[in-house]
């Protein structure tokens, strides 16, 4: 796990001082080592920049970028098969001078070229420059575990881990993108390929862009897609056979991501998701797996107790950590920094308080995150399909194209009731279509477009995202295609975000097991009743943990792994939010329409009608926006 930064220069203006400058404002992906090489051509130059953290082959026959044979290399990530695939190299007659997974890629890149990403099991981010061809490459591994930005301006195209590389490149124009913003808003994250700022996207989740340095010519290849997998036939198996497969494959899984030179240890938040990852791993593992806690002191928000009693069952080596006011306070200046685009997922506290925890004894820790979108553990695949099947689909859209029409906050009694509105235009719209995948959309949704058109005063027009691509075009079931909309949104935009940002920040690499393509290709063919079962969400995978763990010790209501930031805005928090959120400086960015997001804050702070999340969601941008005015052109 590294970071990784540079460029294309076409005009040859750029500098290996400019190349060093955008590799350093990543330096805490990768605290271990540095490197940063401009290599020359007659048409351009490729800048390759570099931040290590020591994973693997500790040697400096680790260090990046890495000089194979005409091919330079910087990666990011873990290639987990690396030494079946090396050996297989090694009786094709390649040599290797190093244990890395690095140089595997090359090797492999030499034998198969972009062949031998189909190869791969692992998650990574990788530029390859291939001089002798005058190719270049970008790539992102088939879930999108790891990060890549990319921006293009006239004459230079640049790529990073993060953004914060672009901002000290003179190539560089910050231009805000208010349609991205809106997105934002109402999201709480900006899905792929979009970005905050105009003229740079993220790659999305399995391609390659694979660039023509002679010609300027690009091209966008997709190598795997989690749709394909979905509409192919079900699986005919037996539950308990679908069991005992899904078992073995979570087992290879697990294993593979313990593969380290370093202290490995584990999130365990009282969940089933981290339940399965620390059993497992504890299961195979000959000395007692570290395993790491946040709790708090407010009793509704708290699974410690249970995260320990599941420690104490398992026996791991567990650290808590109870999190306090005071400790969210000092976090809060912390996470515009830390995520460089606007991010407003509500757990971003506690995973970046648990990973600064883990840090301290471990240098890799695994997470459960994939799993609730794998085996449908979030209730909001049960609420879009339910929310479709209360009355016959004539009924449902005559009443929404009724609903749609009216203004919910004339209605005289809902001022009384909580997020009123919000809920009345979400469900208007998903009546008005009578689909679940409209649904989940709205579900998803944290602020209608009623409200942007109130809160916003320039000129917006919303992005095509993945959930705007519908259902699949040959749906096994649509509890499946749920599924599949969520991880192609939700899954890689906002945890997988989250979880990179919060480990990398502190130098510590997060592995996310449940995420391995073997393990979603095996899923995405069972039926979703294997999943949602009688009621119960994730039945497969809670079978499988009562293998380990005891149900008694498991059976209480899913908690969401967040911060009590609803309680703490309104007291200890409750000066940061009227500092930020104010009329003067709402009307200095020329952003906001003042007197609607103050009245939002009143509210919200009056009586709690106001959503936690829309709140928050205001609450980032400001914070993010204050952080980096100074680089926004005009």
């Amino acid at each position: 796990m590294c970071g990784i930064t540079g460029f294309l220069d076409y005009g040859n203006s750029l500098t290996v001082q400019d190349l060093e400058s955008m590799n350093n404002s990543i330096e805490h992906r990768g605290p271990d080592a540095s490197g940063a090489q401009v290599f020359k051509m007659p048409f351009a130059q490729v800048g390759l920049g570099h931040r290590r953290l020591s994973i693997l082959d500790l040697s400096e026959l680790g260090n990046q970028p890495m000089i194979v044979e005409g091919l330079a290399i910087v990666f990011n990530g873990e290639i987990y098969n690396f030494q079946e695939i090396r050996n297989e190299l090694i009786l094709k007659g390649h040599s290797f001078r190093s244990n890395t997974d690095t140089e595997v890629i090359l090797r492999a890149y030499q034998e198969w070229g972009m062949d031998a990403l189909g190869r791969f099991i692992g998650m990574f981010a990788f530029a390859l420059f291939d001089e002798k061809n005058a190719r270049f490459f970008l790539v992102r591994d088939r879930v999108g575990v790891k990060p890549l930005y990319i921006y293009e301006g006239s004459d230079v195209l640049l790529f990073g881990s993060e953004l914060k590389p672009f901002l000290k490149n003179p190539g560089f124009e910050g231009i805000l993108d208010f349609d991205c913003l809106a997105e934002f808003l109402k999201l709480s994250y900006i899905p792929t390929p979009h970005c905050i700022y105009k003229n740079t996207r993220k790659l999305e989740p399995g391609c390659f862009l694979e660039i023509d340095l002679k010609t300027r010519k690009s091209v966008q290849r997709r190598y795997w897609n989690v749709y394909e997998h979905y509409n192919k036939p079900l699986l005919e198996i037996s539950y308990s056979e679908a069991l005992e497969k899904m078992h073995e494959t979570l087992i290879s899984a697990f294993n593979y991501r313990m593969v380290s030179d370093v202290p490995v240890g584990v999130f365990l938040s009282g969940g089933y998701d981290s339940a399965a990852v620390a059993s497992i791993i504890q299961a195979h593992s000959s000395e007692s797996v570290k395993t790491f806690t946040i709790g708090y002191r407010e009793a509704a928000y708290d699974e410690s107790k249970e995260a320990a009693e599941i420690s104490k069952h398992l026996g791991t080596d567990h650290t808590e950590l109870i999190c306090t006011p005071d400790d969210v306070s000092g976090v809060l200046e912390d996470l515009p920094h830390i995520y460089d685009e606007p991010f407003a997922d509500t757990s971003v506290v506690p995973t970046l308080l648990v990973s600064r925890l883990a840090r301290k004894k471990v240098t890799v820790a695994l997470s459960g995150d994939g799993g609730d979108e794998i085996f449908a553990g979030y209730h909001k695949f049960g609420q879009s399909l339910r929310l479709t099947q209360k009355l016959p689909k004539s009924i449902q859209k005559a009443i929404g194209s009724l609903m749609s029409h009216v203004d919910p906050t004339n209605i005289p009694f809902a001022s009384g009731l909580y997020n009123f509105s919000t809920r009345f235009d979400k469900i208007a719209e998903t009546w008005r279509h009578s689909d679940a995948y409209v649904a989940m959309r709205q579900i998803s949704d944290f602020i209608t477009n009623r409200e942007l058109n109130k809160m916003l005063v320039r000129p917006y027009q919303l992005k095509h995202t993945s959930f705007d691509d519908g259902p699949l075009l040959n749906p096994s079931d649509k509890l499946n295609g749920l599924l599949a909309m969520d991880y192609r949104t939700f899954l890689i935009d906002n945890n997988l975000v989250k979880i990179d940002r919060a480990s990398m920040s502190v130098g510590l690499e997060g592995r996310e097991p449940f995420l391995d393509h073997r393990v979603v290709e095996l899923a995405a063919r069972l039926p979703g009743a294997f999943k949602l079962r009688n009621g119960q969400t994730k039945a497969l995978l809670k079978d499988i943990v009562h293998k380990y763990i005891p149900e008694e010790l498991m059976d209480r209501p899913k908690a969401p792994f967040i911060a009590p930031l609803k309680l703490w805005m309104k007291d200890e928090l409750q000066s940061v939010l009227i500092d930020l959120v104010n009329e003067d400086s709402l009307k200095a960015q020329n952003i906001f329409d003042p007197h609607s997001v103050v009245q939002m804050r009143d509210d919200y702070l009056r009586d709690g009608k106001v959503s936690n999340q829309k709140m928050w969601n205001v609450l980032i941008f400001q914070l993010w926006y204050n952080t980096y005015k100074g680089y926004l052109s005009s």
